[in-house]
């Protein structure tokens, strides 16, 4: 069973190197759409990302399997509205992990409404939203640093933690 090989920790400094190199593949780039403007600057990532770890506000956890580190989960709080992003390492997409992790983590994180947005054509990941609870409440747009271009992007809000009870 997938869910008992997965661990959900606090983000450590060392694990920043190995987030790094999971947005740097070309296709998760692409679906994951809004990035960074130079993915391949690794210093100011890590920078980003050192001074994350420390902010009170941010809950940020790392996603293991089988002992090794797969992917992050992070809240944040963006125009006063808790929102949550994720990145699963490609060679680890389709088994699972990202929902059991999201599920894990939302039994972490009580902050409700939580937001969720992914690109309209990042069909994992709009499913993963909505296996834990999340519903689709609108269509933006904004500029993809990984498209360069303006895209769609489906917002999706948990209410509560009753939402995700039974899918």
């Amino acid at each position: 069973m997938i869910g008992a090989d997965i661990d959900l920790l606090e983000s450590k400094l060392e694990d920043l190197n190995a987030f790094f190199e999971f947005q740097r593949d070309k296709e998760a780039l692409y679906l994951a759409a809004f990035t960074p403007k130079d993915p391949e600057d690794k210093a100011a990532y890590i920078h980003k990302f050192s001074k994350l770890l420390k902010d009170p506000a941010i809950h940020m956890r790392t996603i293991y399997y089988e002992a090794k580190v797969v992917g992050s989960i992070i809240k944040f709080v963006m125009d006063e509205e808790a929102e949550i992003t994720y990145w699963i390492d490609k060679k680890y997409w389709h088994m699972g992990i990202g929902t059991r992790a999201l599920q894990m983590f939302l039994e972490l994180e009580s902050t409700r409404p939580l937001y969720g947005r992914v690109a309209y054509d990042n069909y994992g990941s709009q499913r993963l939203l909505e296996k834990c609870g999340f519903n689709k409440i609108k269509v933006e747009k904004g500029f993809a640093n990984a498209r360069q271009a303006e895209i769609e992007e489906y917002v999706y809000k948990l209410e509560s933690c009753e939402d995700q009870e039974g899918k």
